[in-house]
């Protein structure tokens, strides 16, 4: 490497340039008209055009200087002038270049005053002064007719003026004027704190009585020639003008360098809006930041992406706003900027286009405006508590220092470390802190316990995280402070990075490889799928969906996966994607070696302590030493010194380098690699055979960084062997404890008894886990009936559907690929993979133990679909060779047991079928989502043990693909395995059908009309729409005389409705229907509406359209596990028809005693539904309009001892409800009204019948009464509408005096049970209130 200006690569300098920017004095004073400045203002509060005075070197061939971006940069605001009355504090700040192939080079500017010295400056600012107090003048001195009220308010103009004179003004004979001049370095590592130090040391150097030691040059000289960038994983230190200066730099399997303090982003914003903002980048939200500080925006904007790791920042990226690029905010792509605020406008005189998706963070007022529907960061509380624990033991409130509560301010320097030993405060020494009490007056964490507690989550006390003593024994090379620093720095950043290995731990499956070169590829990029988004988010917790549905669109993730798909290899790797994958790694050996059930519970960050350890290391032995600051070889009479002024530097000494650095050349010796290489090996023998593969990966990655690192630099800054195996003691002895689980033998002990008992007990273990995950999946399920009948406890269940399922497909793949022979011919390329448990050599009839690790494919294949096919194409040739097998046919052919009517043939049950679904979904795109989806429909269907015995009857493929020993070989153990499948059959799921929700799905519709009166007669055309939980049809026409019809649309979820009418065309338009049934083709859940009524004017009601309730048909096999199913299941009304000249024989009249217990248990239904979690509840339109919901036990009261009608004429309900509405309605016209309460219900109930009898749907007069009885029900009214029918003459008219609604004592009971709907919020599915809109 050269060290030189004019190197053709990029050395490893710590510095590229050294600038001056300020005044140019030859050109005198330009306005920067592009800065946007008021010219009203007073000149000194005008901003003119800074220049770059000075460069050193001139050019670097890897870092060409823009001088358009360096100025505008270093000095955003242009020049500033100021006199000697106001404030000239030195403000540094830093900012960064990005390039257009998105390299970043950084810059670190310190800008200061200094006295100007050329009278025609001084001069020509006198004559600004003038011309503006003149203009001034004109425009608001007030005319003469306005004296009085001048006078009146006692503020004239003139007042105004001699104010503004008094504060903002410059007189040549007795003011000094100053203006601002800014030294910057540009650099191609962010090490701010350095950078901040040699500027500020430089500036000292210039304002000190005494002058430096050594001339500016020779400083500035050592600082771009002679310091270099400290090596990965090291510390350098070199000299400034008046102390050493230390950087360290994190090694290649650390987080990358981030050297911007998180403290002071957490004290201006607080934890709570920090995660906000969070959440808002990773969405790629617009997000403008505005502050009067440039270097707040600055730290604001590089902390935020910093903690994204491994992610980044893909789009627009101006941390530094110049006034003259404002129009930057109007562009429509994302973008992170930032705006400089001048502390007088506010927030409402910022005009920002696209509002909606804007992220506004006011950074000095601690205020955050939100973009419109931003989605929740998955455990938000959790992570919330977890970073301000670790805030709380550094002092820092959580809700930031602006707005902190008392005791939280008191704490700002208290550490909780301090307060252990701090007798005085009434803690002895060594005796636990109790860091609940210390923490809970503070407000954030009282809020946040608040809602924590409401989700059932016990939040007792707060870990307060404790320095540990360790740390006193090592004396640092930085200040305490800055030690500080680095602490929290690492500690806030490593549990961000936490979020994502936790999220991300599996992403690697459902990447999609391209299959064609990588050249290709690339043209075709944004043609290519590269993720499989719908397989994986079936794997994920539902609360985490609504932000990672949207995140997988980000380009930041994109660019993620794409990185990936292009590194294939190790050394070709992203470096950042390399320490993620590496933490991953970790995660997922750590699951296999001691399996754990897959959870959406909150899991905190385990990396601080290795992570912080490696800093402390670095920081307290330096690694290397940079050359001091020497004499250079000046002319004499140059670097003369001047007091306040910074000197003009000799370009001639700092425009080149020395020819060659000493500190590049030096290489490491072969010995010391040689013995390194002994030693590592020695502490490798001391590990079992599966621990040395656990530390394989780990071990080898650092002999490689060792060799690279001490080639390239010098040999005595490397550390010791000593400080290695230290490094890794605590890792070793982590891996020791880690296979204490499954002991395997050593390498010096294979007999074939050890390695048949070692087998044996892995095939069991896999059996056991198999056994606890489906107990644990049925208890889960069953929730609290579970609980009440003694299976597991309260506590257990709540986990998350999506993440018990996927952590058994992950054991279903485990178990596939145990044993899997190693193959590479066509059909097979699936199989490249490495064996989980070991390797048996056939001809040398030893075992020999590869590897523990998680088995793994190509990435996105897997064991169990790659089964699958194989067994697919083994039929299709059988049955074109007619070769096929009675089996197959038999298990093909089976028809499923239903209870379904005869006119609709029973779906097939076939695993071949099963399978050509999942294929034919788009949205699917890997083998592993394809295996996971089967699986998941396989357990939807109840099928799933059933498909895999089928899949593993065929012994010959199981033979030819699997070895002796593998798990599926086990006869006894499969048995078992199956056997424990078997008892998911107990319980319904729906883990397909609510996780693809998109899939467009074919739906096959019966309708059953009336034996005796069939429908061939019928001349209307009739229509349907069918209604579920995720959506509706809409209206499909059925073609005249077809009952029979399939049709395919998007995934409607659970059915619950059917709407079926026509449209009362032709000579005979009635149609007695009885009952509709709808199957999904795919997952074969078939619905049963049951209906029993007549279509048609004229007739039963007159009603052309019903709503029926469905109810999910089971085969006759299941019904028998249904016995501890609560609630029953409802089906809506059947053929009991509810106008009341129905013969007693077809209807059994019922008594009161029998219609209020049928009331008491459809209120009943309706408040256990609430009352149960959410997950466990059924729907709510079954327990209001089924058979016996609430609609019909009210239908029963308003029925009971109703006086019989005249011959031939039908009375309803409806009819009753209409005549005591007219009553009200004329009662009101005459004003006779007996009290306000009672007028507000009667208002209330003609309304509701009134927008009822107003809707454009011909519901019938029945239909009506239900709608009635649901809006009732939903806005709370039922209760006041019974006890004013109760009191209507009309009542009396039409009642017999047995009624149960004449009866008080019996209605004021009704009224009483009713009541206790108030407390739930009751939400109507849209079908059942169509055409309302009230």
């Amino acid at each position: 490497m050269s060290g030189g200006g004019g190197g053709s690569s990029a050395p490893g300098r710590f510095a590229d340039y050294f600038v001056i920017c300020g005044l140019d004095t030859e050109t005198g004073l330009e306005p920067d008209e592009l800065s946007g400045e008021n010219f009203e203002q007073t000149p000194l509060r005008r901003t003119f055009k800074s220049k770059v005075l000075a460069r050193y070197p001139e050019n670097v061939e890897w870092n060409p200087f823009d001088q358009d971006a360096v100025g505008m940069l270093c000095m955003p605001k242009g020049l500033a002038f100021k006199t000697q009355a106001d404030s000239r504090e030195p403000q540094f700040h830093s900012f960064i270049i990005t390039r257009e192939d998105g390299s970043r080079t950084f810059g670190f500017s310190l800008t200061f005053f200094e006295e100007v010295t050329s009278k025609q400056i001084c001069s020509a600012m006198q004559t600004l002064y003038h011309m503006h107090n003149a203009e001034y003048d004109i425009l608001h001195t007030p005319p003469t007719n306005d004296k009085e009220s001048c006078s009146s308010t006692g503020d004239c103009n003139g007042t105004s003026v001699s104010k503004l004179q008094r504060f903002n003004s410059y007189d040549i004979s007795r003011d000094t004027l100053y203006v601002s001049k800014c030294i910057c370095l540009i650099t191609p590592m962010s090490f701010m704190k350095a950078c901040k130090k040699v500027l500020e040391q430089l500036h000292q150097a210039v304002t000190s009585p005494q002058p430096p030691p050594l001339p500016l040059e020779s400083y500035i000289y050592n600082i771009l020639y002679e310091v270099p960038l400290p090596p990965a994983g090291r510390s350098l230190k070199f000299s400034g003008v008046y102390g050493p200066i230390i950087c360290q730099r994190p090694s290649t399997n650390e987080l990358p360098l981030f050297d911007f303090p998180v403290k002071e982003v957490f004290e201006l914003l607080g934890v709570e809006n920090v995660v906000q903002l969070f959440t808002c980048a990773l969405l790629e939200f617009q997000i403008l930041l505005y502050s009067q500080h440039y270097q707040r925006l600055m730290t604001v904007a590089e902390t935020i992406t910093a903690l994204m790791f491994p992610f980044q920042w893909q789009h627009v990226y101006v941390p530094i706003l110049p006034a003259s690029l404002l129009h930057f905010l109007d562009a429509p792509v994302p973008y992170l900027m930032g705006l400089h605020s001048n502390g007088l406008d506010d927030r409402s005189k910022l005009e920002l286009p696209q509002e909606a998706n804007l992220c506004f963070v006011d950074v000095d007022n601690h205020f955050i405006e939100l973009p419109e529907d931003l989605p929740q960061f998955p455990n938000k509380l959790e992570f919330i508590q977890e970073i301000s624990e670790i805030l709380m033991a550094f002092g820092i409130p959580p809700e930031g220092n602006l707005h902190c509560s008392e005791s939280a301010s008191k704490m700002k320097s208290l550490r909780a470390c301090d307060l252990v030993s701090d007798k005085r405060n009434g803690n002895i020494a060594g005796s636990p802190l109790n860091s609940y009490e210390l923490l809970k007056e503070n407000e954030t964490i009282a809020r946040l316990q608040a809602l924590v507690k409401r989700t059932g989550v016990s939040l007792e006390k707060l870990e307060v995280r404790e320095e540990t003593s360790s740390k006193k024994d090592l004396k640092m090379q930085c200040d305490e402070e800055e030690f500080k620093i680095y602490q929290l720095n690492i500690q806030i950043r490593e549990v961000f990075a936490n979020r994502f290995t936790q999220m991300f731990a599996d992403y690697e499956v459902f990447v999609i490889q391209p299959s064609q070169d990588k050249e290709s590829w690339f043209t075709n990029r944004e043609q290519m799928q590269n993720f499989d988004k719908a397989s994986f988010l079936s794997d994920q917790p539902e609360p985490y969906l609504p932000f990672l549905s949207r995140f997988l669109e980000t380009q930041m993730f994109a660019s993620f996966i794409d990185n990936k798909i292009m590194c294939h290899d190790e050394d070709d790797k992203d470096p950042v994607l390399r320490v993620f994958d590496s933490r991953v790694d970790k995660i997922r050996l750590l699951n296999v070696r001691t399996p754990t059930l897959r959870t959406s519970m909150y899991q905190k960050c385990t990396t601080i302590d290795e992570a912080e350890k490696s800093i402390e290391l670095r920081l307290a032995k330096i690694d290397h030493t940079a050359v001091h600051p020497h004499l250079l070889d000046m002319k004499i009479g140059q670097g003369k010194y001047e007091l306040g002024f910074f000197p003009k530097l000799q370009s001639d000494v700092l425009s080149t380098g020395p020819a060659s650095n000493k500190w590049t050349k030096r290489n490491a010796p072969a010995q010391w690699r040689r013995k390194d290489r002994q030693k590592q090996h020695t502490e490798h023998l001391r590990l079992d055979n599966d621990q040395r593969e656990h530390l394989d990966f780990s071990m080898s990655e650092l002999q490689l960084q060792l060799c690279l690192d001490w080639d390239q630099h010098d040999w005595p800054f490397m550390p010791s062997i000593k400080s290695v195996s230290e490094h890794y003691l605590k890792y070793i002895q982590e891996a020791r404890n880690l296979g204490s689980t499954i002991r395997q033998p050593k390498l010096s002990n294979l007999s074939p008894s050890v390695i048949a008992q070692t087998n044996w007990k892995f095939v069991e273990g896999l059996l056991k886990e198999c056994r606890n995950k489906t107990k644990r999946m049925l208890v889960e399920k069953m929730g609290r009936e579970a609980v009440e009948l003694g299976h597991g406890e309260v506590n257990i269940t709540g986990v998350e559907e999506n993440t018990l399922i996927a952590s058994l497909c992950d054991l279903l793949e485990r178990i596939w690929s145990h044993g899997l022979q190693v193959k590479q011919d066509r059909s097979c390329t699936a199989f490249v993979l490495e064996d989980r448990a070991s390797v048996y050599s056939a001809s040398t009839q030893i075992w020999a133990f590869q590897t523990t690790r998680r088995p793994t494919l190509h990435k996105g294949k897997s064991a169990l679909w790659s089964h699958l096919l194989h067994y697919l194409e083994n039929r299709q040739r059988r049955t074109t060779s007619g070769s096929f097998s009675t089996s197959g046919i038999l298990l093909d052919s089976e028809r499923r047991k239903s209870d379904t009517s005869p006119a609709m043939s029973p779906l097939r049950i076939s695993l071949i079928q099963d399978m050509r679904h999942i294929q034919n979904i788009s949205e699917i795109k890997t083998d592993v989502g394809k295996a996971r989806a089967w699986v998941r429909l396989s357990m939807e269907k109840k099928l799933l043990s059933r498909h895999l015995k089928q899949l593993l009857s065929d012994h010959e493929l199981t033979k030819k693909l699997y070895k002796r020993y593998a798990f599926l070989r086990c006869d006894d153990e499969k048995e078992q395995f199956l056997y424990h499948l078997l008892s998911f059959n107990a319980v319904d799921y729906f883990c397909f059908t609510n996780v693809f929700t998109t899939i467009l799905i074919p739906y096959h519709i019966l309708i059953v009309p009336s034996k005796k009166l069939g429908g061939s007669m019928f001349t209307a055309n009739p229509w349907i729409c069918i209604s579920g939980e995720l959506g509706e049809t809409g209206v499909l026409q059925i073609p005249r005389n077809i009952l029979e019809m399939t049709f395919e649309c998007q995934n409607l979820g659970k059915l619950t409705t059917v709407q079926i009418g026509h449209d009362n065309s032709g000579l005979y338009a009635k149609w007695l229907v009885e009952y509709v049934m709808v199957r999904n083709e795919i997952t074969g859940h078939t619905y049963k509406f049951p209906c029993g009524r007549w279509l048609g004017k004229g007739m039963d009601d007159g009603s052309l359209e019903r709503i029926l309730v469905g109810e999910l048909l089971t085969s006759h096999t299941e019904a028998d596990e249904r016995q501890c199913r609560t609630p029953p299941l409802q089906q809506s009304p059947s053929m009991i028809r509810r106008f009341v000249t129905i013969s007693p024989n077809n209807k059994p009249k019922l008594n009161t005693g029998q219609i209020q217990e049928a009331i008491g248990e459809a209120v009943n239904g309706i408040v256990k539904h609430f009352h149960k979690p959410e997950k466990e509840r059924g729907s709510l339109t079954l327990l209001l309009c089924g058979e016996s919901g609430l609609v019909s036990a009210l239908e029963q009261v308003f029925q009971h001892g109703f006086k019989s009608p005249r011959l031939f004429k039908n009375v309803f309900i409806w009819d009753f409800l209409e005549k005591a509405q007219t009553y009200y309605e004329t009662l009101e016209q005459n004003e006779m009204v007996p009290e306000e309460n009672w007028q507000t219900r009667a208002r209330n109930f003609c309304r509701f019948i009134t927008a009822i009898n107003n809707t454009p749907r011909n519901i019938g007069k029945d239909g009506k009464f239900q709608m009635l009885v649901c809006l009732g029900a939903r806005d709370h009214l039922l209760h006041h509408w019974i006890a004013l029918l109760a009191d209507c003459p009309i009542t009396a008219q039409m009642y017999e005096d047995i009624a149960l609604i004449k009866d008080h004592t019996l209605v004021n009971s009704l009224i009483r049970v009713l009541q206790t709907l108030q407390e739930f919020n009751i939400t109507l599915e849209a079908s059942l209130v169509k055409g309302i809109d009230i």
